[in-house]
């Protein structure tokens, strides 16, 4: 049996409880990019958010909370195959329990761990990447990241620009987190609730003050003038910032 869900998390667990109580998943893919076959039965799960969460408890208590971790990272990520990839590694996982992650070359073990590697990566080069400007109204800051990571940056960036409003925008996805900048730094425990990942296909009015205006050109001079020319090397600095996030920083736009 394969098992098509409606792409969220919460869809995924419920399949995944449906293999173990229901019928044995041959393969899990959404819905919305499924191509039936003639020789293989499929059914639409409806998500179950009762039946996810016993899931979801389940594999932090038979298998561990780091194992949970691991394949939402991993559902977070852009593999094609992520589904089928996070099915074996939980088969395996909920036969061997909390030692599953110590057999790193296990065939269903090191492409969890490879994928959880690049997402967290693209999270900590984010972090240090992401760039606010400021419009007057709110902060807007734009990215592009080849996995879907908002939801990892969020809470940093409400603790840190707890008193501000701002948006970040993945014009990737055609999504974005607002943050209504109403945080109370007494509340740590509401600190998720005060974020709202939402979609945004749209275009925003992103013309910046004249105050940021000087900031960015301040910005840019420092980044050229600090630079040593004879150490140039365009290699290592490429390792640090990938091409592929400069069109949206300001120290690399002319």
């Amino acid at each position: 049996m394969e098992y098509l869900y409606d792409g969220s998390f919460d869809g995924l667990l419920t399949c995944i409880h449906h293999h173990y109580y229901r019928e044995a998943a041959d393969g899990i893919y959404q819905l919305q990019y499924y191509h039936p076959t003639l020789m293989v039965n499929s059914m639409a799960v409806m998500t179950d958010l009762l039946l996810a969460k016993r899931v979801y408890r389940a594999i932090e208590k038979k298998i561990s909370p780091e194992a949970l971790e691991n394949i939402y990272h991993v559902y977070l990520s852009s593999s094609s195959d992520k589904e089928n990839l996070i099915l074996n590694y939980l088969r395996l996982g909920f036969k061997i329990g909390s030692q599953v992650d110590l057999h790193l070359t296990h065939p269903h073990v090191y492409p969890i761990h490879k994928l959880d590697r690049k997402v967290s990566l693209e999270v900590h080069r984010l972090l240090g990447l992401l760039r606010f400007k400021d419009t007057g109204r709110f902060l807007y800051a734009v990215m592009s990241p080849d996995h879907h990571i908002l939801v990892l940056i969020a809470d940093h960036f409400a603790d840190r620009l707890a008193g501000e409003r701002w948006i970040i925008h993945d014009q990737k996805r055609k999504l974005a987190i607002v943050y209504d900048g109403q945080y109370d730094n007494n509340q740590k425990s509401a600190l998720q609730h005060k974020w709202y990942l939402t979609d945004f296909a749209g275009q925003v009015d992103d013309s910046i003050t004249r105050e940021e205006e000087h900031w960015q050109q301040l910005w840019q001079l420092y980044f050229e003038q600090i630079s040593i020319q004879s150490r140039y090397n365009p290699r290592l600095q490429s390792q640090f910032v990938p091409r592929r996030y400069r069109r949206h920083l300001v120290e690399f736009q002319s």
